[in-house]
């Protein structure tokens, strides 16, 4: 609390509390931000939001929101359209995923609580349309978010992350509308990965630090470029604290500069990157020491990989409930697609299941409820072809490290 007291001294702003929703004005360069701190899944939140942009004190509305984000909302029949095939085709099925499992959490702590999530923010945008208020979205894109959190994180962590993706979506824990208030010391980013958020400073960074700073220069940006006089900025409470020490201490000069750096992508360790290479050269080799030794110890190695990798893969599909003849071509294409680290086995078998059992419109339509049990992931074609991307390439991945493993026992004589 000490550094928290520290913090609000520190700041030359106008404050007004409110019993739920912490509001803030600051004042730069002859002109105001107004900070509004809300809770995604909070019905106190929305009135707020609804509230404020009655006053007619605003010119212009900024919503923590990215485009993607604000297309969803804009566009409720956004994801019906989604091009399943090209998201696998692309890679992205990995952050579809997530960013289902991610909804998952909100929608299911909404439900409890009869309120859509993000009302505040539909809200804030259905005002400012109707008021002739342009619309700022100033957060960063959260599949970039995603994907600084993921390079954050050492390799080893990465496991804890999808866990508690994996838990956001199977927990059946209710909470109170008290508890949804206590989000506002945070946001639903931070909230779906507390149990990291708290201790880990390489989560933290990208999900809360750095987001503070782009949507403190998306504002200034706003601020310096029009001639705005007062904007309302809708944001976590969780953000409130930091973004307002940004903006007061004047320490971003160039907002389009700090937007670009934090818009980048941080490459993969460069070990990390050629390790599946490395790999696939060992396997190689091992075969190819195997033959030379007797064929029938290479041939025995051949048979090692195509049942240990093929079966694996196939057993991942199997879980996911795929397509018999989906199950067959991941049995068959794993053992080759992992001596190709450019093809996924997954990409391969979820296209095939894609082929296979194409989605309906009504699953699109049931997609962000059925995301949110896992008995919804398994009946919902577009998150069954999901699964069976992620659990086949999984299969794949522990059948080459086995494998691999075996093949070596081979030439080692055992």
């Amino acid at each position: 609390m000490t550094e928290l007291n520290q913090i609000k001294s520190e700041l030359v702003t106008k404050t007004t509390a409110t019993p739920t929703e912490p509001l803030r004005t600051i004042e730069i360069d002859g002109r105001s931000i107004t900070l509004l701190g809300t809770a995604h899944v909070s019905k106190a939140s929305a009135d707020k939001v609804q509230e404020l942009i009655a006053t007619g004190k605003f010119d212009a509305i900024a919503v923590e929101l990215c485009p993607s984000r604000h297309r969803a909302i804009i566009n409720p029949d956004l994801l019906a359209q989604m091009d399943l095939f090209q998201v696998i085709k692309r890679g992205q099925a990995s952050m579809v995923a997530a960013s289902l499992a991610l909804g998952a959490f909100q929608q299911r702590m909404a439900e409890q609580l009869g309120i859509e999530p993000g009302a505040e923010m539909r809200i804030a945008i259905k005002d400012a349309t109707n008021a002739k208020l342009p619309v700022l979205l100033i957060d960063r894109e959260i599949g970039t978010t995603l994907k600084r959190i993921y390079r954050n994180v050492p390799w080893w962590k990465r496991f804890g992350l999808f866990g508690g993706l994996l838990a956001s979506v199977i927990s059946q824990e209710k909470v109170s509308e008290a508890e949804i208030e206590k989000l506002k010391e945070g946001d639903v980013l931070e909230s779906t990965f507390a149990q990291f958020a708290e201790n880990e400073k390489d989560l933290f960074k990208p999900l809360i630090s750095e987001r503070d700073e782009y949507m403190s220069a998306c504002l200034l940006k706003e601020s310096q470029e029009t001639q705005y006089q007062h904007i309302l900025a809708i944001i976590g409470a969780g953000h409130m604290n930091g973004m307002a020490q940004l903006l007061n201490s004047n320490s971003i000069s160039d907002p389009n500069e700090v937007i670009a750096a934090l818009d980048v992508i941080p490459e993969s360790s460069t070990w990390f990157k050629y390790l599946p290479w490395l790999i696939v050269a060992l396997i190689l080799m091992g075969f190819t020491i195997g033959f030379m030794r007797s064929p029938e110890i290479g041939t025995a190695m051949i048979i090692d990989w195509v049942l240990i990798n093929g079966a694996l893969s196939a057993l991942g599909a199997a879980i996911a409930w795929a397509h018999p003849l989906t199950i067959m071509t991941a049995f068959f294409a794993a053992p080759l697609t992992s001596l190709n680290p450019t093809i996924g086995a997954g990409m391969v078998v979820a296209a095939v299941e894609t082929h296979l059992r194409k989605p309906k419109v009504a699953d699109f339509n049931r997609l962000r409820r059925d995301a949110t049990s896992l008995k919804g992931w398994w009946n919902n074609q577009v998150t069954r072809i999901l699964l069976i991307f992620i659990l086949s390439t999984l299969g794949s991945a522990i059948g080459t490290y086995v494998a691999g493993f075996r093949i070596f026992d081979r030439l080692s004589g055992g």
